[in-house]
């Protein structure tokens, strides 16, 4: 009985010490918004929300490129991408980024909810907003999941869709990040809303790129401070605790030409899916780009805006 209580008291000793070392405060949010926004930085009144925004380029376009970000990112995912996009040989193209709920500086819905439904109606309440009627729309990986569904709520609004190692078929045999696997571990990922060490998230992202040389500090310290933003951990953690229901069927009725891009080297959905698009999706084209992970619009900005360019121009 000694044994066992001086045994319980080493691992309270333990997890105290612990979470001395590795806990962390939710950052306000004002703190990160003087850090993480710029000139082009805006905030639209959406559904209770301040949803963050970017509407860059050549302001005279009236068919932007809507581009939309995954799972523990942020707008910010697409800037290299943007600022390519932007320049005169690619056409000034007009691109719209925004910080979906629950992640970036638009933090959490203040009604907890969070589906493709919602986030459609986040996506067209900005574009109506914007008074944009048409627009071509992309997305990486959940954000690709977001924009396929919006080409299917919206088939009138949308002329043109860009996949990125997009969400949409079940998993199979993907090796996944360490970051998105504890989150997905009950009880345990509880421990997430208050001990979120940055070392998690440098681990993460190495999940998902292929190429480690190309992660930077500011990217780790990026996703890691906008994940501590206030509200945004509990609101990852609910999105974890109930995953989106996909209709798959959905995506065969998807008649707007498509462009399914996909790294090689993805390891959290596996570029097998870029074929199960491309079967489903009849007016599509595939390009797999070689030796790149799962977010190609980071880690390969050049390759991604040049595919873009040549399906859109």
């Amino acid at each position: 009985m000694k044994i066992i209580k001086i045994s319980f008291i080493g691992i309270v000793s333990f997890l105290i010490l612990f979470a001395s070392v590795f806990a962390q405060k939710d950052i306000p949010k004002n703190i990160l918004i003087t850090k993480y926004t710029n000139a082009h930085s805006k905030f639209m009144p959406i559904m209770g929300m301040r949803v963050h925004y970017r509407d860059e380029g050549n302001a005279l376009d009236s068919i932007p490129l809507v581009l939309i970000h995954g799972t523990s990112s942020s707008l910010h995912t697409w800037e290299q991408v943007v600022t390519i996009l932007n320049t005169t040989s690619y056409g000034n193209k007009r691109v719209i980024t925004l910080d979906m709920p629950a992640f970036g500086l638009t933090g959490p819905n203040p009604e907890n909810k969070y589906s493709y439904e919602n986030f459609i109606q986040v996506i067209d309440s900005l574009l109506i907003k914007l008074n944009v009627n048409h627009c071509m729309i992309g997305g990486n990986s959940l954000g690709g999941g977001i924009a396929w569904h919006f080409a299917v709520a919206h088939p009138n609004k949308v002329n043109k869709l860009i996949l990125i190692d997009a969400s949409g078929y079940p998993k199979k045999n993907e090796k996944g990040s360490l970051g998105f696997k504890i989150a997905q571990i009950p009880v345990i990922n509880n421990v997430l809303l208050y001990i979120t060490p940055k070392f998690l998230i440098q681990k993460s992202i190495e999940g998902v790129y292929y190429n480690q040389n190309l992660i930077k500090e500011t990217t780790v310290t990026r996703y890691h401070e906008l994940l501590l933003c206030e509200g945004n951990r509990s609101a990852a953690l609910s999105l974890f605790k109930h995953p989106f229901v996909q209709n798959t069927e959905l995506i065969k009725t998807i008649k707007t030409p498509t462009l399914i891009l996909w790294g090689s080297a993805d390891g959290l959905i596996s570029v097998d899916n870029a074929s199960l698009f491309n079967s489903d999706i009849k007016n599509s084209k595939v390009v797999i780009l070689d030796k790149v992970g799962h977010v190609p619009n980071e880690e390969a900005p050049q390759a991604v805006a040049d595919a873009i360019y040549d399906f859109i121009k």
